[in-house]
């Protein structure tokens, strides 16, 4: 502690008595003052001493490089560009505000931002950020923004952004996201008010999260590569303000309520349905009928134009006639007329079509069921229709049926199959196929004749079984044959089974 160095007034030299009592009472008046002032200096020393001590713990608390700011008791600690490899871990936990932007902050891991459970403002902008450990935001239970933009994220995981509940604006632009996970944003779907998702390398989203954003206001999804936004996506999106969806791949928008209130007039615009400001161009639009609602809109033209089909390649959207905005029915070109396959053994169904738009092709079985995929059968977008093994029930005409907007189209395609022989149990001859399990498991019948008294023939021994089961489970079962002259040499055997999920016989 420094010492300080109190100076009293010296006392005249008085020659006489008097002078010198009042000398000196002076001098203990001037005394007793000036030791009050020792007292209170000393205390206001002191209390500076001390807030310039609790100063020095915090700047002292603050990390190399950065700078720490306390105001009105929130904690900001600031970083930008100080050329940081990693985020520095002695960050004060109780820090509100954190900017680490403008840095070479490669990974980010659980332990960077543990139990900071009061962070509203994390900015890791311009940084070289290629991986996030799952789980790294889950303490920032208080975070409101979250900036990711200009780093090299490749994806986001399901548990990439968990634990941010309150988070209300995401900015994650400027990236190279190819992908993300389907509850990626599970846990901020109803807080969420800004996503930034443009400049980056997606050909698709989350579609079903993104309809559950409620409290969306801006969505920016400019400059990837989409192609196909799904139908009723925006239904629910009422206080959606901004929405661009500029330089992607789109060839056609799915008609939506919302869009009605990115007219010129806004006409349709309330306080809780502010108008929208709607960014489409620079995609690929196919001017047909599909897009004639779009074309319906009343709005200022925005440089939109046509990618096809060809007579309108080119031309502005907005000053293409409504006439010529036009579909073609569905023309069937190829299909299988007749095929004959062994039971047991693989189908090929082909069937093609053109159309515009381009038709959607479904199968239709001969027992006037809807063909769809299933552990038997699988239909393939180009109109292919393959059954893995074939059973009697697959005999009969096949229904081709290629649909668009503007109407549909059919053939058929005759299947027969040629059903295999049976081995019976009853007897060692071959018996017509049937499609039952007792046919091979079932008891043996007893051969009918005369028995007991009357000299006639004696009863026939029933025959040797040509096939055992055992063992059987749900899983499992333990199969047996003899080879013998009354059970000829098996050269194919076939396994009928049900399988649970759609409850057809299948066939091995």
């Amino acid at each position: 502690m420094e010492k300080i160095l109190i100076l009293f007034d010296e006392a005249p030299a008085d020659t006489d008595l008097e002078g010198q009592n009042t000398c000196e009472h002076r001098a203990s008046r001037k005394g007793s003052r000036h030791r009050g002032l020792s007292d209170q200096t000393m205390e206001t020393l002191l209390g500076s001493l001390l807030a310039f001590g609790m100063a020095f713990a915090v700047v002292d608390a603050c990390p190399k490089y950065c700078v720490c700011q306390n105001l009105s008791e929130s904690l900001g600690t600031l970083c930008p560009s100080k050329g940081l490899l990693f985020v520095p871990p002695d960050i004060d936990r109780r820090t509100v505000e954190l900017r680490l932007g403008g840095n070479f902050i490669i990974h980010i891991s659980r332990q960077d931002f543990a139990n900071m459970t009061g962070l509203v403002d994390l900015t890791l902008s311009r940084n070289t950020i290629s991986h996030i450990q799952p789980f790294s935001f889950l303490d920032l239970e208080s975070l409101r923004s979250l900036h990711l933009d200009s780093n090299r994220l490749p994806s986001l995981g399901e548990d990439t952004l968990r634990g941010l509940v309150n988070l209300q604006h995401l900015i994650v632009n400027n990236n190279q996201l190819g992908g993300i996970a389907d509850e990626a944003f599970e846990d901020f779907l109803l807080t969420l008010e800004d996503l930034d998702l443009s400049y980056n390398n997606l050909h698709g989203l989350p579609w079903d999260s993104v309809r559950r954003m409620v409290n969306l206001h801006q969505l920016s999804l400019d400059h990837n590569l989409l192609d196909h936004i799904a139908e009723g996506t925006f239904a629910d999106l009422q206080k959606l303000a901004r929405l661009d969806l500029t330089s992607n791949r789109l060839q056609k928008l799915p008609p939506d309520p919302i869009f009605a209130r990115s007219q010129a007039s806004a006409l349709t615009a309330t306080p809780f349905a502010p108008p929208l400001s709607f960014s489409f161009g620079g995609n690929p639009l196919h001017c047909n009928c599909e897009l004639l609602w779009l074309r319906r809109l009343e709005r200022d033209d925005d440089l939109e134009t046509c990618g096809s089909p060809g007579g309108l390649k080119g031309r502005y959207f907005w000053h293409v006639r409504e006439e010529e905005f036009v579909c073609e029915p569905p023309l069937i070109t190829q299909h299988t007329h007749k095929l004959l396959v062994l039971e047991g053994q693989a189908a090929t169904l082909k069937c093609k079509a053109i159309g515009d738009p381009s038709p959607l092709i479904h199968w239709v079985a001969p027992d006037d069921h809807l063909v769809g995929n299933s552990s038997r059968t699988a239909v393939y977008d180009n109109g292919t229709l393959d059954i893995f093994i074939t059973t009697s029930q697959d005999s009969g005409a096949f229904t081709c049926i290629a649909a668009n907007a503007a109407g549909e189209a059919t053939a058929t395609v005759e299947v027969s199959i040629v059903q295999l022989p049976h081995l019976s149990n009853s007897t060692s001859r071959t018996a017509s196929p049937k499609s039952r399990l007792s046919d091979i498991t079932g008891s043996s019948k007893t051969s009918r004749g005369g028995g007991g008294s009357g000299g006639g023939e004696p009863p026939k021994s029933p025959p040797e079984r040509a096939v055992l089961v055992s063992e059987v489970t749900t899983t499992s079962a333990l199969v047996k044959w003899s080879v013998s002259k009354s059970a000829p040499r098996v050269k194919m055997y076939q396994l009928q089974y049900n399988c649970s999920d759609d409850e057809v016989l299948i066939y091995r």
